[in-house]
């Protein structure tokens, strides 16, 4: 059973940066999907960003795109997310996630009902 743990949240000033982390443990297969969502009120669930494991690839939202950066530190089973320039429209939950990918090369789903395991979330606010 994997279990994610994140922290890193909080109130900053537009144009201002946040690093959001995501502790693991309970890794059972050799290949995960990890991603960062989000959830702002009102609205529907959407992934930011997504790492394979063991692959170094990466993919982000557009909104993500050029100012974030999804990474992870494999020796301390963290994942991150550095935030820069954010917006007021980055206001949200934000939750690290987990799925086992079937093999090295198989694609990250980017819906969040496909992914097995959830982190407990972090709040972001972003004030203009």
């Amino acid at each position: 059973q994997v279990q994610l743990v994140e922290s890193g949240g909080g109130s900053v000033q537009a144009g201002g940066s946040l690093r959001l982390s995501c502790v693991a443990s309970g890794y059972t297969s050799r290949h995960y999907c990890m991603a960062w969502f989000r959830q702002a009120p009102g609205k529907k669930r959407e992934e930011v960003a997504v790492l394979y494991t063991g692959r170094y690839l990466t993919d982000y939202a557009d909104s993500a795109k050029g100012r974030f950066t999804i990474s992870q530190d494999s020796a301390k089973n963290t994942l991150y997310l550095e935030m820069n320039s954010l917006k007021p429209e980055d206001t949200a939950m934000y939750s690290c996630a987990a799925v086992p990918r079937i093999n090295f090369y198989s694609v990250c789903p980017a819906d969040a009902a496909s992914y097995d395991y959830w982190g407990q979330g972090t709040q972001v606010t972003v004030s203009s």
